[in-house]
């Protein structure tokens, strides 16, 4: 209350309303150790209803992480550890970043999931070494946000008895009582996910909570729901179940008698009496030595199995098994390639030497052609497969993912392009949270053709390169795939959305052409004329082939081009002004641009004012043949020739 007080703002009810159940959770069921909040073996604990941060870290505080009152006391304020919704990497206990409604939930199964798939690989006879639980807060918001429904019918498919949700059912959202909108019997849903669903009537009653949560814990082969009927702003005298004390601070007045409702000092603020803090020297010295026995184990664990403690450490540290790229296939020029199969063979290839490597698709593998084929799939009964099958449900798939990489995992999840959409909230919090997610993202362009424009991307490629800290990889020919793919596995902090094509693609001729090296510089001179060029052509994908082909018939009508291969333009934008000067030289200002996609964008790098063109979609794609296509919407490489000319002639 004297927090959100503070910065008068945020939302003091629901941290009121749900203090017993987050208290007798860290108290009396989940094993952490607040000195080591990374420690690998930890309970996770997910705060899903992120409005209701306080309640996190007030009790990360009173359980002895570094959380202090000074950090409390600056609540929501500019550089302080208790931002206004939990951020992960920011905050010592935050697990994962929450706020958007639903993703808290949604991702805490790709958590499930990445414990599931350790405990299989890595638990051996008198070594449980991976056996935590992963607890999740959901209050009504979560519940009917779309994506918790995607991620609780998988969670209950895989029988994922390692996860308990709680359900907040306090009746309250922002606009007021929920019975505005919302009457469903979320306990008979749940039932038909296939959870075990139990109901607490009241929260401050700790004896009945701390039996529900026995029994979750001891649940075989489902997840739980615990449903906890809860009083939001509990103990306000005009405030309590109000929507007045959702996301508003509560007055001091109402704060006082507040005080006086719990027997507390009204005139003492962010005030903890001493025997608490006796409390949580108990708590320290408890996760001290849980962790401590863990580490004994594991040190026996290293000596029996050498083998299988080396990936763990390298799980552990978020690092690469040694010489896991020896095997990365090169592809032979003038041969054809679609940039799904170049992608699925590399895939493959670094896969058979990466262990902990699992990812899959949203119903799309054969399609997108992400299985691997030395794999067997992740299943209830076989949770040791690292073929994923997410169903269709691309926006959990996403959040998933996300739970699986901050387990440390290497993971991936892939759909078409146009789909990206529904996965796009998850995408953001991975590239929000530094996660090395890998999106694939194949039938790129309008060259799906027959399906039409419900399944030609246009402004996709354009919407995801507007998200900060997301890798936008459109490959050229299989070589610049193979090239990224090594790119994508090095990274640690960004995650990557890697555009592929449906259709064959030509494998360029290095030997003719500059290598696929260069497509590390995000940019890079594919071919070249002598001197300085008259035109320039920059493309990406697919569209790299009309260039090369309009590059050789501009060469023979004695126009000198250039064309650039341009993959990635975050990789290029990093790179030094001098190298952007030697690729895109100042003085040359006749360029044309060329992909299949939303031209938006693509005038920074061909200029504002006419002198140069940008060949792309300005509406929806048509359904048809896709080189019917291709000439209907001026995507071909007599139109690239044509604006090269215009564009000299200027």
């Amino acid at each position: 209350m004297d927090a959100v007080q503070a910065a008068n703002s945020g939302h003091p009810g629901t941290p009121m309303a749900l203090a017993p159940l987050a208290f007798t959770l860290y108290d009396k069921f989940m094993k952490f150790n607040p000195q080591n909040h990374t420690w690998f073996n930890r309970d996770k604990f997910i705060l899903s209803a992120g409005h209701a941060s306080m309640l996190l870290y007030s009790t990360l505080h009173i359980t002895g992480y570094d959380v202090t009152l000074e950090d409390i006391k600056t609540f929501r304020q500019l550089h302080s550890k208790c931002a206004g919704h939990p951020e992960y990497g920011h905050t010592p206990g935050v697990e994962t970043t929450t706020g958007p409604l639903g993703q808290g939930v949604a991702t805490s199964v790709g958590f499930a999931i990445a414990q599931k798939w350790l405990a299989a690989r890595y638990n051996k006879p008198n070594y449980n070494l991976i056996d935590y639980k992963i607890y999740a807060v959901a209050g009504d918001g979560c519940i009917m946000e779309g994506i918790s429904g995607e991620s609780a019918s998988l969670a209950g498919h895989l029988g994922l008895d390692n996860l308990i949700w709680f359900y907040d059912n306090n009746h309250i959202t922002i606009e007021g009582d929920t019975k505005l909108t919302f009457s469903e019997d979320v306990a008979t849903r749940f039932i038909a996910y296939g959870w075990n669903v139990q109901r607490v009537g009241d929260v401050n009653d700790l004896e009945v909570l701390s039996r529900a949560i026995k029994i979750a814990n001891n649940e075989k082969g489902r997840p739980s729901l615990i449903i906890v009927d809860s009083h939001i702003a509990y103990g306000a005298p005009t405030k309590q179940d109000t929507h007045g004390a959702h996301g508003s601070p509560l007055g001091e007045d109402e704060i006082k008698e507040t005080k006086k409702f719990y027997g507390w000092d009204p005139e003492k603020k962010f005030f903890v009496p001493d025997e608490v803090k006796e409390y949580t020297k108990q708590i320290i010295e408890r996760g001290k030595k849980q962790n401590e026995e863990w580490n004994k184990m594991f040190a026996e664990y290293e000596k029996e199995y050498p083998e299988l403690a080396v990936e763990l450490k390298l799980i552990m540290n978020r690092e690469m098994p040694k010489d896991w790229d020896c095997c990365i296939p090169k592809f032979e020029a003038n041969t054809k390639i679609s940039g799904r199969a170049a992608s699925g063979k590399v895939l493959n290839a670094i896969a058979d030497h990466i262990p902990f490597m699992i990812g899959g698709s949203a119903d799309l593998s054969p399609s997108t052609l992400t299985d691997i084929k030395s794999a067997k799939s992740f299943e209830k009964g076989n949770y040791s497969g690292r073929n994923l099958h997410f169903g269709i449900r691309e926006h959990a798939m996403g959040a998933i993912l996300n739970g699986i990489s901050l387990s440390g995992l290497k993971t991936y999840g892939s759909t078409f392009l146009v789909f990206s959409d529904y996965a796009r909230a998850s995408i953001r919090l991975s590239a929000l949270m530094n996660l090395p997610v890998t999106y694939i993202f194949t039938h790129d362009s309008i060259g799906v053709g027959e399906d039409g424009p419900t399944h030609q991307p246009i402004e996709h490629i354009a919407s995801l390169r507007a998200i900060p800290n997301l890798e936008v990889i459109r490959p050229a020919d299989a070589n610049e795939v193979a090239v990224m793919w090594k790119y994508i596995m090095e990274s640690k902090n960004t995650p990557t959305a890697l555009i592929l094509s449906r259709q064959d693609l030509p494998v360029f001729d290095r030997t003719r052409y500059a290598s696929a090296d260069g497509a590390l510089k995000g940019g890079y001179i594919l071919a070249d004329s002598e001197g300085t060029p008259d035109v320039i052509l920059i493309a990406t994908g697919s569209e790299v082939q009309l260039a090369v082909d309009a590059y050789e018939e501009l060469k023979k009508e004695g126009i000198k081009a250039r064309v650039v291969s341009m993959p990635n333009w975050n990789l290029y934008e990093r790179q030094s002004p001098e190298y952007w000067e030697s690729v895109l030289p100042s003085n040359v200002k006749a360029r044309v641009a060329i992909e299949a996609g939303s031209t938006f964008g693509w005038r920074r790098f061909v200029g504002l004012h006419g002198d140069g063109e940008v060949l792309g979609m300005r509406t929806f794609g048509a359904s048809g043949k896709i080189n019917d296509l291709l000439k209907e919407f001026g995507l071909t490489v007599d139109a690239v020739v044509v604006a090269a000319k215009r564009l000299v002639k200027k």
